[in-house]
This record gives C-alpha cells, sequence and structure tokens, in this order.
C-alpha cells in the first residue's frame, strides 16, 4: 500500500493549486487525475483578478501572461429593452494592474501549475489514475482505492488527508452525510465552435437571441460559442432543425451578419454541438473525518458571471493556509477543515445567491421569449449602476475577489521573475 500525507482527488484548478501550494509549504501531496491530460475543450477560460494577483504572488506573473489570451475589462448582461447589453461589473475601474479578466484557455493554464508544481520534491501529480471509493477506518477516511486506466491495475493509496476536487461528479457527494442541497436552473448549456475573423470584436461577446443567450470566447483563430437554451429543451431544440438554430445565432449577432461573406463553416451536425447539463448545488457539510470538499465538489455553479474556477481557486488558497501547518506536524484534525468551510461559506452562498437572481430575473425571462424590462427591477438597477461611476466598484470587486481575497501560506511564495 502506497502512503502520501495528502490525497488531491481531481487534477482541474483547485486541485492543482491546492497541490502547488502543499508542496511549496513542505507537505507531502499527490494529486490523481484521471485523464491523460489536460487538454478538454468547452471548459471555463475566466481567470479573474484573484487568480491574477495569486499567480504574481506566487512568481508565476511572467509564464502566464506569456499564454495567448484575451482581457475582458466589464461584465455584461443583456437585460435592456430588446436586449441591451447593460454593464454590472465594470471591473477596468478597479485599481491596481489586475482589473480585468484573461480569457486563457484552460488546459494552459493546468500545464503551467503542474510544470510549476513537478519542481517541489514532495508533489507528485499522477495521470490515468481513476479514483474508485474512500478508503475508510473506523469511520475515518483514510485514504483512497483507485484504478489505472492505462493498465487497468488497482491499488490503495493511504493519505493523512484527502481532499475532493474532483467537480459536482465527485464521488464524495454519494456520502449522505454531507447533504447535497440543489437549487432550480432555467437553463442547459450548447456548447460549440465557429470561425473567427481578424475584423471579430475581441474578448467575450454576449448577445440575445429569440429563447437563448450566447456568450462567444475569442480564442484567436476560432470562438468557443455557448448558447443558453430552456432547461430540458435539448430534444426539442433539436428536433427543430441545426440550420434554424444558426440562422437565430446570426441574426443575434449582427457583427457576424456585417463580417467577411467567406466565412468559414460551423457545426455542421449536431454531433459538434455538446450539452452541458447546468446544475446550482452546495453540499451542507465540506467535510467529516479524513475528508475536505472544495471546488465544484463543494458547490456547483452556474455559469453566469464566469466565476466557478475562481472560487474553486480561491477555496484551495484557504485551505492550503489553513492546512498547511497541520498537514506538517501531523496534527490535522475535523477542526482544521471546519475552518476551511466557514471561511469559504459566505462566498459561495453569496456568489450562489446572486446567479439566483440573475436565473429568475434575467436569464429565465429571456429564455422564455420575455424582456427582463419588462418587470422594471432589473432594468433600474442597472440604470443606476451605470449611472454612479462610484457604485460601479461593488460589483466588480465582488466579481474580481469574492467577499475577501485569500492569501496563501507564507511559505508558498515566491518573487516573481
Amino acid at each position: 500500500m502506497e502512503r502520501t500525507t495528502c490525497c488531491v482527488v481531481g487534477g482541474g484548478p483547485a486541485g492543482m493549486v491546492l497541490g502547488l501550494l502543499l508542496a511549496r509549504a513542505g507537505v507531502e501531496v499527490t494529486v490523481l487525475e484521471k485523464h491523460g491530460d489536460f487538454l478538454r475543450d468547452f471548459r471555463g477560460d475566466t481567470v479573474h483578478p484573484s487568480t491574477l494577483r495569486l499567480l504574481d504572488d506566487l512568481g508565476l506573473a511572467d509564464r502566464f501572461a506569456a499564454l495567448p489570451q484575451r482581457h475582458v475589462h466589464s461584465i455584461q448582461l443583456p437585460i435592456g429593452r430588446g436586449g441591451e447589453l447593460f454593464t454590472v461589473g465594470e471591473i477596468g475601474s478597479l485599481p491596481g494592474k489586475y482589473n480585468y479578466v484573461a480569457m486563457v484557455p484552460q488546459w494552459d493554464l493546468l500545464d503551467l501549475l503542474a510544470d510549476e508544481a513537478k519542481r517541489e520534491p514532495t508533489f507528485q501529480l499522477r495521470t490515468n489514475t481513476e479514483v474508485t471509493s474512500f478508503r475508510m477506518e473506523r469511520g475515518r477516511v483514510t485514504g483512497v482505492r483507485y484504478r489505472d486506466r492505462t493498465s487497468g491495475s488497482t491499488g490503495e493509496l493511504r493519505a493523512t488527508l484527502t481532499v475532493a476536487c474532483d467537480g459536482r461528479g465527485s464521488i464524495a457527494r454519494d456520502l449522505p452525510e454531507l447533504g447535497l442541497q440543489e437549487f432550480a436552473c432555467p437553463m442547459d448549456v450548447w456548447w460549440f465552435r465557429l470561425p473567427r475573423e481578424e475584423s471579430d470584436p475581441q474578448g467575450l461577446v454576449a448577445n440575445a437571441g429569440e429563447r437563448f443567450l450566447t456568450a462567444m470566447i475569442d480564442r484567436g483563430d476560432y470562438w468557443q460559442c455557448a448558447a443558453l437554451i430552456p432547461k430540458g429543451a435539448d430534444a426539442k431544440c433539436r428536433a427543430e432543425g441545426l440550420d434554424r438554430f444558426l440562422s437565430a445565432f446570426t441574426e443575434a449577432t449582427p457583427w457576424m451578419r456585417r463580417g467577411p461573406a467567406d466565412r468559414g463553416p460551423g457545426p455542421r451536425s449536431w454531433d459538434e454541438v455538446k450539452l452541458l447539463d447546468v446544475r446550482m448545488d452546495r453540499l451542507r457539510r465540506w467535510h467529516r473525518p479524513g475528508l475536505l470538499c472544495i471546488g465544484d465538489a463543494a458547490h456547483a455553479m452556474s455559469p453566469v458571471f464566469g466565476i466557478g474556477i475562481n472560487l474553486a481557486v480561491e477555496d484551495a488558497v484557504a485551505a492550503a493556509r489553513h492546512l498547511a501547518g497541520p498537514l506538517r506536524a501531523g496534527t490535522v484534525g475535523l477542526a482544521d477543515v471546519r475552518a476551511v468551510q466557514r471561511r469559504r461559506w459566505p462566498t459561495t452562498v453569496a456568489t450562489q445567491g446572486l446567479q439566483r437572481i440573475a436565473h429568475a430575473r434575467v436569464i429565465g425571462p429571456l429564455l422564455q421569449g420575455r424582456s427582463p424590462a419588462a418587470g422594471g427591477e432589473p432594468l433600474r438597477l442597472a440604470e443606476v449602476l451605470t449611472r454612479a461611476p462610484w457604485l460601479k466598484r461593488a460589483p466588480a470587486y465582488f466579481l474580481a475577489y469574492g467577499a475577501g481575497r485569500e492569501r496563501p501560506p507564507a511559505e508558498s511564495l515566491r518573487r516573481s521573475g
């Protein structure tokens, strides 16, 4: 039987950040990732100021800046009459050099974190390793059982603490004592690609169509597109035909109609349009003896505001700060993992509350063919925010940093350059 001090299940943003921070703090940590690499499309790509400042603190700002990326300085929602866009977060108004959202392919960010973590002698990343269950001894999680997806062999990894960072499909969610609480979502998401021309806008572009909303992420030579459709309407919408949808999509995106006539083809079949079943939920308890859940494993977020990655990263930073010392000393206990949830709970609840308001007042009405301005409240709020520059900073700061900035353990810091 193998052994480590901290077993991190899942090599996403939360898992890789936690692994890097703990390894730099001198903790023996093993990250288990079921895939062979990080190269998977249609994942979140928004890196908010909180994460940008963390990368700077870790001495990775220059390497991150060298990655291909676009910068977004404001977040908008189509809540005006006729789908007019209103700014709900003017991140560019915040002080400091990281007053933007960086649009970076997630696999590039994860490769950067993995390369840096591998420099630490106490870090190990094991890919193609799928966790199948927890090891349990006298009511305590004492590690995991896993299967090697390349050879088919199985094994066990004993750990002082196991941290579940394996997303909303986490095996930790099967533990009834953690108490999963679910919230209604009015939409699902279609993911697909469209060719991009140099004359197109840059960064993140949103539009509203007939019973759907779009968000288009600039990838340089193509757009990664998300279309929000009514919850459970996938089969019905597909039955209406792909050509009909693409025509409606173009109609809702005026600059595409004015673009080059020889723009390359979009999806040729529904096989190229992937469905994401949107869910929003959170565990009432993120822990039990020997186990902590963070990121989407603890709280699956709506794609509204694109903040899920950064909440997961902040969870990892808070966990590293609370747990590095006890893990090194071999004294980590239930009180230590409870402290992580207490720290992160307010931001999680507040963010999901804002997303639920956006679902009810903006997303839901638009997907039902109604103007969100009909009731007046979202439009009046947006008008107040856009007319009072000093008010713009409040929602912008929350979108950028959450309820408060998390700081990594001092041992994890490195001087930039």
